[in-house]
Formats: structure tokens, C-alpha cells, sequence
């Protein structure tokens, strides 16, 4: 949109009158009689919506000509960059989530443009570069969200799944919810960060590994990949397990202290693990790989049934297992200020909007290193 403005700029340079853009006015200084120039807006987008929840192999999700997002007055309208394709995107379109709405738009690690705000917004204008993350809205007045735990809001709503997401051209978000972003990222590497890492910071907290201590990673894909960088960063040694061939490489580029499979014992006793993998039968191993007073956090939105633990091998001496339900926004600036002060290497594939379908298949499969990022432009797509 910009090229295009400053050509109408350029081409009526001796008008210096008002060009109008949409909703959007841009004023010019100087004096003449000038002309407007009337740009409508599109009415519609292309955007992926999951139809019918099943096997990603049986193609729940169409791709189509949809209406663009309708906006509150505190909210933007953001043109999407880049969207990071999470695990949780994944289990909305197979179904392990319940349907929160129809025909969902899925995806919620979105970088993008502001296009248009609502009347009522403050600390955004069109032209800022903003993330759109997973959560969404609370209603900032229960127990919860009073003493700093919005994140257990029983009235919290989430984009890609109570509500539109960032597998289109162009998304909404309210503007309390919408995140500034570091500089030194280019907006695929920002996209995985705005929920992988997010998510895989507050799974760290949870974990409460000591400084200089010992954690054991299971599962190494979009979210596992970033937080053991922040736990290096603080001096911890990560030691990873995971299934994948491709993620055992990543994991030994990135400096892992060790890497093996994803049963397999790491080859010291562990202060904390974190569980990224969606699979329940990973819970008694990684919770005998703790040491004395040890903490398993999990990360996943979902996770397969546990099987039955033994008391004495997996939880006595101590031990302890933590879930994760999403982030607050405090969690969401406390990490994205870490990262632009420590450059995260960040690890991605890069897809067009068009091949969605197929970024899923390829996460649902293992294909994936890093994390998977769809770019509307890219390739003409």
C-alpha cells in the first residue's frame, strides 16, 4: 500500500491535497487547487477455514474468497506478513479441540500492518508493524485476570478458534491484545515467536529449572527450539529428546547438551523438564528422568492420555507436574523484550498462504524443522 501511496503522491505532487485512501486520509502541506483520489477498500480476502474437523490427510480446511474482517472501535484491522503454523492449529483442524466457532479461520502467530484502527484506539496507527498472538480478550474483571492471571479467564477467547485468524490476507485483533514487536527480526522469524515462544517461555517459568541447572526437553519443534535457547541464554544445560532425525540436528546446532530419542534417559538426573510433544506416554519417562525435587511442566493445549504412573518411580522424592494454559500479556512483553535483547536464532520453513494444508501435513507428520510460516506473498501465492 505504501508504493502505491506515495505514486498517487508523486503524480499529484503540486496539488498538496488530502489523498484518500479507504478510511484513511493522508494530508500533504502546501497550498493548490488540487483533486482527491478515491481508493476503495477490498471487500474480500483469501482465507482458509476449517470446514469440517478431521485427519489433516483428508483436507478439513478449504481455501476461499471470504468478507474481510468486520472491526470494533477498539480494534485494528492488520494485514497480514507472515503466520507461524502451530501445533495448536493443527489440533483445531483435526478436531482434538471442540469447536469453538464455525468454519474458523486458524492461525494465531501473526505479524503483520496495521491497515485501519477503530475510533476509539490509542498507541496504534495505520503503517505500525504488529503481532496478533493466541489470546485474544479476557474480561479483565474476574478473580483471575484482578490478581494477574488472565490467562485463567473462564470468559478468555483465543484467535483461531473463538474467533478469526492469521491463515488469510487480513485479520482483527483487539488493540489492548495486539503486541508491539522487537527490531533485528525479519516477520517470518517473528511469527513463531508470538505463541512458540511465548507459550515455551511461560513452560519455562513453570518449570522453575535453577539458574546454572539441568533440563530435560521432550519434543523439539516450533516451541521447544526457542525456549531452549532462552534457558542457554541463562547459563542452564538443555538435554533433548526427541523422535525426530531433523530435530536432533537442530537441537545439536543449537548447543544441546546432549540429544536422544524420545524415550530414551538423558545421561544425568534432571532439576526440570518440559513436555512439548502432545503425547501423554512420554509423561512417566520424563518424570523419572527428574531428580529429587524435580518438575515436569507441560506445555500442549492437548495432550493424549497418561498412562497409569507408579508412585514410587515417577513422583516420589517430590517431584511434580505442572500444566500450561496459554500466557498473559505480561508473560507475552517479558519475552519479547528478552528476545530483543538476545537475538534468537529462529528456525523456519517457509510456505504460501495457498499451502496451508500442507504446512499441517508436514507438522502433523514431522517434516517440519523448526517452525512452519505462512507468507501470503510469497510466491505470488
Amino acid at each position: 500500500m505504501k508504493g502505491f501511496t506515495d505514486a498517487v503522491a508523486g503524480k499529484h505532487a503540486a496539488c498538496r491535497r488530502p489523498v484518500r485512501i479507504g478510511a484513511t486520509t493522508l494530508r500533504q502541506g502546501g497550498s493548490g487547487a488540487g483533486i482527491e483520489v478515491a481508493v476503495s477498500e477490498p471487500e474480500s480476502m483469501r482465507a482458509w477455514r476449517v470446514v469440517r474437523p478431521g485427519p489433516v490427510a483428508e483436507h478439513p480446511l478449504i481455501f476461499e474468497s471470504v468478507l474481510l474482517p468486520e472491526i470494533g472501535a477498539n480494534d485494528l484491522l492488520v494485514r497480514v506478513s507472515a503466520c507461524g503454523v502451530c501445533r495448536t492449529d493443527l489440533h483445531v483442524a483435526e478436531g482434538d479441540l471442540p469447536v469453538h466457532r464455525a468454519g474458523v479461520v486458524p492461525g494465531h502467530e501473526v505479524v503483520g500492518v496495521v491497515h485501519r484502527v477503530g475510533p476509539a484506539v490509542e498507541g496504534f496507527v495505520p503503517g505500525d508493524r504488529v503481532g496478533v498472538p493466541w489470546l485474544r480478550s479476557t474480561c479483565g474483571r474476574c478473580r483471575y485476570c484482578l490478581r494477574g492471571d488472565e490467562n485463567l479467564c473462564p470468559n478468555s477467547r483465543y484467535t483461531g478458534w473463538d474467533d478469526d485468524g492469521g491463515y488469510a490476507e487480513f485479520v482483527g485483533v483487539p488493540a489492548p491484545f495486539a503486541l508491539p514487536l522487537p527490531d533485528g527480526y525479519d516477520d517470518v522469524e517473528l511469527a513463531p515467536l508470538l505463541c512458540a515462544g511465548i507459550i515455551g517461555y511461560r513452560a519455562l517459568k513453570r518449570a522453575a529449572v535453577p539458574e546454572g541447572g539441568r533440563l530435560g526437553i521432550y519434543g523439539f519443534g516450533g516451541s521447544a527450539h526457542i525456549a531452549a535457547q532462552v534457558a542457554m541464554a541463562r547459563g542452564v544445560e538443555v538435554h533433548v529428546m526427541t523422535r525426530s532425525e531433523e530435530a536432533r540436528t537442530l537441537a545439536r546446532d543449537l548447543g544441546a547438551a546432549s540429544v536422544q530419542g524420545a524415550t530414551d534417559a538423558p545421561p544425568v538426573p534432571l532439576d526440570s523438564a518440559i513436555l512439548f510433544a502432545p503425547v501423554g506416554e512420554l509423561v512417566p519417562p520424563a518424570l523419572e528422568a527428574l531428580d529429587r525435587g524435580g518438575i515436569l511442566s507441560i506445555a500442549g493445549i492437548h495432550l493424549t492420555d497418561v498412562p497409569p504412573l507408579n508412585y514410587e518411580r515417577n513422583l516420589f522424592y517430590e517431584r511434580e507436574i505442572r500444566s500450561v494454559t496459554a500466557n498473559t500479556r505480561e508473560d507475552a512483553r517479558e519475552f519479547l523484550g528478552f528476545a530483543g535483547r538476545h537475538r534468537i536464532r529462529v528456525a523456519t520453513m517457509r510456505y504460501g498462504l495457498a499451502e496451508a494444508d500442507r504446512a499441517l501435513s508436514d507438522l502433523a507428520n514431522d517434516r517440519v524443522r523448526g517452525a512452519a510460516v505462512l507468507v501470503p506473498r510469497l510466491h505470488g501465492s
